[in-house]
């Protein structure tokens, strides 16, 4: 996943050229290893120097949480107080830490079909100041999603993952796995009842199994899509319209993000003096 991002004085924005390669492995968890690994190679867009190795998985989470959190403040209702977490893998952490950057949260809600894991997450989450600590460990997804003001799925389902019933009205939902065709997790009900938007048009329209599935079903065509969250960003298309509405941001990542965030840590990291340099 190759790309270059251009500076942007007006943002206090660096240039970017990074490429991110990544394996995945899905018996992985039975060797208490990540499903996804990978690793970052950082250049100069100067002139091709190779500047840092970064660990991928950390890098994907940290960009993939904070386009949640960007996602959520652009569409979640500004009152949204509780959080749905489905899914307490590798991602679940930075989701929860990118929302809770731009909504208050008092209460959280885990599912995971792995209970240890949704444990683990729940304990790592009583032992952070900065985290919400009402967190709660349910049996069954539907329920959590029943529960909450804002939704967040990070699985490699190949099913729905709660049903368009257990939605409220005014619910925002992320939804950050099913980045394979074969994947899914968001019901097409769901999809056709509310305001869709996406991380990039082109790869969720090849990509994205939730939004393929619909389509392939007659659920909804491609023009449902309402927009890039980048649109909305940029004020030129309106997000949610009302509050009873549910809104939905479906990514599956761009290498652009990886970029724009390898080098804002690589900044970061030369300012703190974090790492370690290397004759290379």
């Amino acid at each position: 996943m190759p790309a270059f991002v251009p500076a942007n004085p007006a943002l206090g924005l660096q240039a970017g050229l990074a490429v991110k390669a990544v394996t995945i492995f899905p018996d992985n968890p039975g060797q208490n290893l990540p499903v996804i690994q990978g690793a970052v190679l950082v250049f100069d867009p100067a002139n091709g120097k190779s500047l840092a190795l970064m660990d991928g998985a950390a890098m994907t989470a940290i960009r993939t949480g904070a386009g949640s959190g960007v996602a959520t403040d652009m569409l979640a209702r500004p009152e949204s107080r509780t959080l749905a977490i489905i899914g307490a893998g590798a991602q679940a952490l930075t989701q929860i830490q990118g929302i809770c950057a731009v909504r208050q949260i008092d209460e959280v809600w885990l599912f995971d079909h792995n209970a240890d894991r949704a444990e683990r997450l729940a304990e790592t989450m009583a032992n952070s100041p900065d985290l919400p600590r009402r967190v709660n460990v349910l049996s069954d997804a539907a329920e959590a999603v029943m529960h909450a003001d804002i939704v967040c799925t990070a699985t490699t389902s190949r099913h729905e993952v709660f049903p368009h019933k257990s939605v409220r009205a005014g619910t925002h939902i992320n939804a950050i796995g099913a980045y394979r065709p074969d994947m899914r997790e968001i019901s097409a009900a769901t999809l056709a009842n509310s305001r869709l938007f996406v991380d990039s048009r082109t790869s969720c329209l090849a990509e994205a199994g939730d939004i393929l599935q619909a389509i392939k079903e007659g659920a909804i065509a491609p023009g449902h899509i309402a927009g890039e969250i980048g649109e909305v960003i940029a004020g030129t298309l309106r997000g949610r319209e009302f509050a009873d509405q549910i809104t939905v941001f479906k990514s599956v990542g761009m290498a652009v993000q990886d970029a724009a965030a390898a080098s804002a840590a690589l900044a970061n990291a030369r300012a703190q003096g974090i790492g370690k340099v290397v004759d290379w």
